[in-house]
């Protein structure tokens, strides 16, 4: 076996894995009280991919991750009254939502500190996918079930979403700090 493909089959065996732990892991929540749900952590393994191997094959593997959780999530494209409206629940609350973890790894090389870089890719990238479920909320789910609490459509959907993405952020931003140290050849670009 050549050196290049063996390099090829431990980045998608790697890659493999980290969707599988991300999965697993997106099953491990606590559901917040305006809803949502914070996970264990789940994006931080499309983060890992992103930084070792680089945002193309980040985003590609975060692409994979994405249409895997659209399957489990299917019932809730089931909801939609259009197929308009079920394409556009598929496309911002997984598809694209999740696709963007890949870009996690876009300011390595950029910011001096490999710690802060790793820090501001995730806030970015957490941010970017908040941004998919603050409009998903904000011109979909509100048209099938207006909140029961009488607040704006964008109101409700920045409370509703912000609520979990922000926890979510905090805690995977925390996680990876604290592994970042011992698990440091995994958050560094493999080059061989």
């Amino acid at each position: 076996m050549s050196e290049k493909r063996k390099i090829d089959t431990r980045r998608l065996a790697e890659s493999a894995l980290m969707i599988a732990i991300g999965t697993v892991l997106s099953l491990i929540k606590i559901d917040m009280p305006m809803g949502g749900g914070v996970t264990l952590c789940s994006m931080l393994p499309l983060v890992i991919v992103s930084h070792r191997y680089g945002w193309k094959w980040g985003t590609f593997t975060a692409f994979v991750y994405s249409v895997l959780q659209l399957l489990l999530g299917l019932d809730n494209v089931q909801y939609a009254t259009s197929i308009g409206m079920a394409v556009a629940i598929a496309l911002l609350d997984y598809v694209v939502a999740y696709t963007v973890i890949g870009f996690a790894s876009v300011f390595d090389g950029k910011v001096k500190n490999a710690r802060v870089a790793l820090v501001v890719g995730i806030v970015v990238t957490f941010a970017a996918r908040f941004v998919c479920h603050f409009i998903s909320g904000w011109m979909i789910w509100d048209a099938l079930w207006p909140n029961e609490l009488g607040m704006a459509a964008p109101v409700y959907s920045l409370y509703y979403n912000g609520s979990y993405m922000l926890a979510e952020t905090l805690l995977t931003s925390a996680v990876a700090l604290l592994l970042y140290k011992p698990l440091n050849k995994y958050f560094t670009r493999r080059t061989d």
